[in-house]
């Protein structure tokens, strides 16, 4: 009986491993392949528009840090020329004080227009940025 139910047993699972690798039909093959074939390419196109998204995110913060940079740099040359023709109105007004009346007056405004037209042109650079 342990003989039968063992040999049995045997020829079962022969059947069921020898079922389960069964070729399949040709249309069922190229149904399963199209249909395999159709999801990698759905699959590509969502990581190509993954990487598409990344890529134009990357490139507009490089453009947004560039631009502020820019602004940064433009903002410090404006702020530099601003002190520089603080420093040179400073050294024309000492220069003035060797004249008299009105030559003295005339250099001292001279000094103040050169100077105001700098820091209005470095406001409106800033303006502008």
């Amino acid at each position: 009986m342990k003989a039968n139910l063992l040999c049995v047993s045997a020829v079962a699972v022969m059947l069921a491993l020898t079922g389960c690798n069964q070729a399949k039909s040709p249309d069922e093959v190229s149904k399963d392949v199209a249909k395999a074939t159709a999801s990698a390419e759905k699959a590509d196109e969502k990581a190509a528009d993954k990487e598409a998204n990344a890529d134009a995110k990357a490139t507009n913060g490089l453009a947004n840090d560039l631009d502020k940079a820019a602004g940064k740099e433009v903002d410090a040359a404006a702020n530099d020329a601003v002190t520089q023709a603080e420093g040179d109105r400073k050294i024309a007004l000492a220069k003035c004080e060797a004249l008299a009346g009105d030559a003295q007056k005339s250099c001292k405004d001279q000094a103040d227009a050169e100077y105001k037209q700098v820091k209005e042109r470095a406001k409106a650079l800033k303006k502008d940025n």
